[in-house]
């Protein structure tokens, strides 16, 4: 008996519809998220199943990959899709045009959808534990980055605003010398009355080269005449830009505590050793790339499996005479970001990638496609050195690019 199963989450609940091959709607709810729920969903499967509970197949259709829900069904020993949010709406306007969309008809959608097209849907992978902690802490991570870039955004365009001198004195508005000199001096005038003891103490503080000459360049920035606000507008500034500095310190603080995460949870995992050989990559860079895939064996069954996730394989699109080959927009983002930092750095590091890299350029590849490619590359050595188990070899990768070019 096969019996397949549409999961709507919500934040508090999750409405599931049981259906049979057929179609036919045996069962829905609304269960509560937590045990409670899944020992409900538990009765409701198994008063369906009776006792043919051992050769009954249980397929779950469901709009997320992760968390204790998902843990629970996997361990329970049913198969579990992992819907695309995009796959559902595209699926749920084949099924009505209307419009509507409720948790009910959602769960309906998801249980039709994994009865008829299971076979393309992608099952929940079965990474490790090692492999999951090391997502939570780099996902993490990440995201902190990014917080501080937004946050240093905004702190720039509060200094244009009113205090343009900042701007031309820190190149940096986020490195620790710019943040507590702006934290001591927030507003035109009481930049302007920073001393070169001062700002080099900062510098020195933050670890700078070449301090002297950095500190002057810093005083005659602040010391220049630039069009201001009037003083209490210019108070009023003040308060806002100090705010900012203490958000991005604290900000800065957690990044580099998660770091340390990253680097203790990363360098435990067996496969650590054969990442970090990969051209490109270190240890941050490595413990992102492999939290975003994962580290479930049977997962990808091919390099081409990899690189489609991956997002660097192009796609095609093709249609009488007419042909095109363009980018692959619909991918995992954090692992995207991950795979072109790698291509940019493996240049610099890897002779095979650089000669690889100049080959697209001559043939008037722009560098962001080349670079890309180059990244496609870059995935399809990785997989065959994580289903060999070996370590990246400059020589074997690229054997046929490391020729020179033709005059």
């Amino acid at each position: 008996m096969r019996l397949f199963i549409g999961d709507d989450w919500a934040e508090q609940h999750h409405d599931v519809e049981l259906m049979d091959a057929t179609g036919r709607v045996l069962a829905k709810a609304r269960l509560p998220e937590g045990v409670g729920g899944m020992t409900r969903l538990h009765e409701m499967i198994a008063a369906q199943v009776g006792s043919a509970c051992e050769e009954a197949e249980v397929v779950v259709g469901i709009e997320t990959d992760r968390g204790p829900w998902v843990r629970a069904l996997v361990a329970a020993g049913y198969a579990v899709m992992a819907v695309n949010p995009l796959q559902a709406a595209r699926y749920r306007e084949r099924l009505s045009v209307s419009g509507a969309k409720s948790d009910a008809a959602d769960a309906h959608m998801l249980a039709d959808m994994v009865r008829t097209d299971s076979h393309q849907l992608r099952p929940v992978a079965g990474d490790s534990d090692q492999a999951e902690a090391i997502k939570a802490v780099t996902r993490a991570h990440k995201t902190l980055i990014w917080e501080r870039t937004r946050h240093a955004q905004r702190l720039r365009h509060t200094l244009r605003d009113y205090f343009p001198a900042a701007l031309a004195a820190f190149a940096d508005l986020a490195a620790p010398d710019s943040l507590e000199l702006l934290a001591k001096a927030a507003d035109p005038q009481a930049a302007a009355k920073l001393t070169l003891g001062q700002i080099t103490a900062a510098l020195k503080r933050a670890r700078r080269r070449n301090v002297a000459d950095k500190a002057a360049a810093i005083q005659a920035a602040l010391r220049t005449e630039h069009l201001g606000q009037p003083a209490a507008v210019s108070a009023a500034y003040a308060v806002v830009v100090r705010s900012a500095v203490a958000v991005l310190k604290v900000l800065g603080e957690q990044i580099k505590q998660l770091q340390g995460q990253v680097e203790e949870h990363f360098g435990r995992h067996p496969a650590a050793e054969i990442l970090l050989s990969q051209p490109g990559l270190g240890t941050v860079l490595a413990a992102r790339v492999l939290a975003e895939f994962g580290d479930d064996p049977q997962r990808y069954a091919t390099a081409k499996a990899r690189r489609n996730y991956a997002g660097t394989s192009p796609i095609t699109r093709a249609s009488g005479k007419k042909k095109v080959v363009l980018a692959r927009y619909v991918h995992n983002d954090r692992l995207v970001d991950a795979l072109d930092a790698q291509a940019f750095t493996a240049l610099q590091t890897s002779p095979g990638a650089r000669a690889y890299y100049d080959r697209l350029r001559a043939r008037d590849v722009y560098h962001h496609a080349a670079l890309r490619q180059v990244a496609n590359r870059l995935v399809g050595i990785l997989h065959g050195c994580l289903k060999t188990g070996t370590l990246y070899n400059e020589t074997t990768a690229w054997s046929h690019h490391l020729k020179p070019l033709a005059a």
